[in-house]
C-alpha cells in the first residue's frame, strides 16, 4: 500500500525523535464550514493529526462530551456527503492527516465500499472503526486496502494477550491504544496500568503506539508521552470549542489551549 500522509507523519516524528500529538474533534461541531476552521488552527499550534468524529447517533464508545457534539452536528445537518466536502475544503489548505472516527452502521447504510472510495477522494487517510471487531471485519478489511486508506485498530486494557497479538495483524498507520476501561472523557489522571498496556502492545508490533482516552492536561499528556508514541486528546478540546464563543477570539483562545498541550508531549 501507497503511504498515506499519516504514515509520512509518523516516520517523520520517529526521525526527528518526537512524540505526537492527536486531537479528536466532531465533524459538523457546531457545523461543518467552521470545522474547516477548526481543524486549520488546530494544525496551526502543532497538531499532528486529526481525528474527525463522523456523526453517528449511538456512538457507544463515547461520553457525554463526545455525544453531545454528535448530536449537535447532527442537528446542524452533518451528513455524509456534507462531512466529505468538509474534508475537501480543508485539503484546499492543508495536507495535515486525518482520520475518520467511526461506526459501522454510518458506513455501512452508505455501503461500505462506497463509503472507503468516497473517503479517500475527499481526502482521509485512514478509519478507526469503533465497533468493528476483528472476527467480523474480514469482508470490510479488502475495502478499506483497495482504497489505500489506514486501518486503525484498538487495544483495551481487557484485550488478552494472544487476542491482542491478532488485532495488530491486521493494523496499518498506527494502533489506538485505550488507556481505560468505559468511554471517552476526561479524567483526573491517566490510568494505571497504561504504561504496562502500551508496553505489552509494543511487544506484538512495530506501528506507532497512541495512548487516548481520558487525557486532558498538559501534565496528563506529558505522562502518556514519556512511554507512547503518540497521544491522543479528544473530549477536553471538544469541550473547549464549544463552551468558547464562536468567534475567531474564542477560537484562538480553544486553539491556545490544545497549544500548551501539544508544548508538554513535543517536550518529551
Amino acid at each position: 500500500m501507497k503511504k498515506t500522509r499519516l504514515d509520512k507523519k509518523f516516520n517523520a516524528l520517529k526521525k526527528e525523535g518526537k512524540k505526537g500529538f492527536i486531537a479528536y474533534i466532531g465533524a459538523g461541531d457546531p457545523n461543518l464550514d467552521d470545522t474547516v476552521d477548526i481543524v486549520l488552527k488546530l494544525e496551526a499550534v502543532g497538531v499532528d493529526l486529526v481525528e474527525l468524529g463522523l456523526p453517528f447517533s449511538d456512538p457507544l464508545a463515547d461520553g457525554r462530551v463526545n455525544q453531545d457534539a454528535a448530536i449537535r452536528a447532527l442537528e446542524a445537518g452533518a451528513t455524509f456527503d456534507g462531512v466529505m466536502e468538509c474534508v475537501r475544503k480543508i485539503r484546499e489548505k492543508s495536507q495535515i492527516p486525518m482520520i475518520f472516527y467511526a461506526y459501522l452502521n454510518t458506513l455501512y447504510a452508505r455501503g461500505f465500499e462506497k463509503a472507503m472510495t468516497e473517503a479517500a477522494e475527499a481526502g482521509i487517510d485512514g478509519f478507526l472503526i469503533l465497533d468493528m471487531p476483528r472476527e467480523e471485519s474480514g469482508p470490510y478489511k479488502g475495502a478499506i486496502k483497495s482504497a489505500h486508506l489506514n486501518n486503525i485498530v484498538l487495544i483495551t486494557p481487557t484485550t488478552p494477550e494472544e487476542r491482542m497479538e491478532k488485532i495488530v495483524k491486521n493494523a496499518n498507520g498506527f494502533v489506538y491504544c485505550v488507556s481505560r476501561e468505559g468511554v471517552t472523557g476526561v479524567r483526573d489522571d491517566v490510568a494505571e496500568g497504561a504504561s504496562a498496556l502500551v508496553a505489552q502492545i509494543k511487544q506484538h508490533t512495530s506501528l506507532p503506539v497512541a495512548l487516548g482516552f481520558g487525557i486532558g492536561t498538559p501534565a496528563q499528556a506529558a505522562e502518556a508521552a514519556s512511554y507512547a508514541d503518540a497521544v491522543v486528546v479528544g473530549s477536553a478540546i471538544v469541550n473547549k470549542f464549544h463552551e468558547n464563543p464562536h468567534t475567531e477570539e474564542g477560537r484562538a483562545d480553544a486553539a491556545a489551549f490544545v497549544a500548551e498541550m501539544v508544548r508538554a508531549v513535543k517536550a518529551v
